[in-house]
């Protein structure tokens, strides 16, 4: 992909995400929200299917040739090699209990590597995005957009470590894990979901860690922590967001984080 190609994309995912953004405030905190459960037992709405509805309606007319890969509907396959992966309500939790962390995540990947990204916090008026080659920004409401950059927190003693659900630490069978990361580290907060990586994103935390992750969690967030200058990685180490766990830091505190894990 071009780098114009890929500043194209780039630009239509931020434009797509704030369609979707004004759908799925038209839903919350709305008395009449329905919510249903999947297969999984985990929340959907009328919100997440339609804003992925809306999202991949827009990918089909301006790229007709992409694939779609999607949280509520699954993949679609393309005629390149190129694929959207999308979760339309990071955070359906948040969402229908009222709680604005939730995101909207649209990812751009191409011959399998993620190449671009975009997470907007509808309810926060905020977003982040960020493509290889073409850096990390930050826009809060109407203000101009700034660079994104991680923190430069070396010690995880003095670091701000956000995480999930204690529920997810359970599950992955992670619970001492978390205690001795939540015993070394300066503050442990559950700001969880997308949110807790954009701010490892934009150095207002250290470390994220999700012990249960799924693709289209990570996508879009991955191309734009990298160029902000940090990591992500799996519970292993690896650079992946098919693990089924998710780091994010720093880039200082890698080594850290999965040293403190692995004990």
């Amino acid at each position: 992909m071009t780098p114009l190609e890929l500043s194209q994309r780039l630009e239509f995912a931020i434009s797509v995400s704030r369609e979707a953004e004004r759908l799925i405030l038209s839903y919350y905190l709305s008395p009449d929200l329905v919510v249903d459960q999947k297969r999984d037992r985990t929340p959907v709405t009328a919100a997440d299917r339609g804003a992925e509805e809306l999202i991949r309606d827009r990918i089909a007319r301006r790229f007709p040739d992409d694939g779609v890969f999607g949280e509520e509907f699954g993949e679609t396959k393309g005629r390149n090699t190129v694929r959207w992966v999308l979760d339309p309500v990071d955070g359906t939790k948040a969402f229908i209990h009222g709680v604005p962390l939730f995101g909207t995540l649209i990812g751009l990947e191409a011959d399998g590597e993620l190449l671009a990204g975009v997470c907007r916090m509808p309810a926060l008026n905020e977003v982040i995005y960020g493509a290889k080659g073409l850096g990390a920004w930050w826009q809060i409401h109407d203000q101009r957009p700034r660079p994104a950059k991680v923190s430069r927190i070396e010690r995880l003693d003095e670091a701000m470590v956000c995480t999930t659900s204690l529920n997810n630490w359970r599950e992955a069978n992670q619970l001492k894990a978390f205690e001795r990361v939540n015993n070394l580290a300066r503050e442990t907060r559950g700001w969880s979901d997308c949110y807790g990586h954009a701010l490892v994103c934009t150095g207002r935390a250290d470390v994220m860690l999700d012990p249960l992750l799924n693709p289209w969690d990570a996508a879009a967030l991955v191309p734009i922590l990298r160029e902000a200058g940090g990591t992500f990685f799996d519970w292993t180490g690896t650079d992946t967001i098919h693990g089924g766990s998710g780091i994010s830091t720093n880039g200082f505190l890698k080594e850290a984080v999965l040293k403190t894990i692995r004990e």
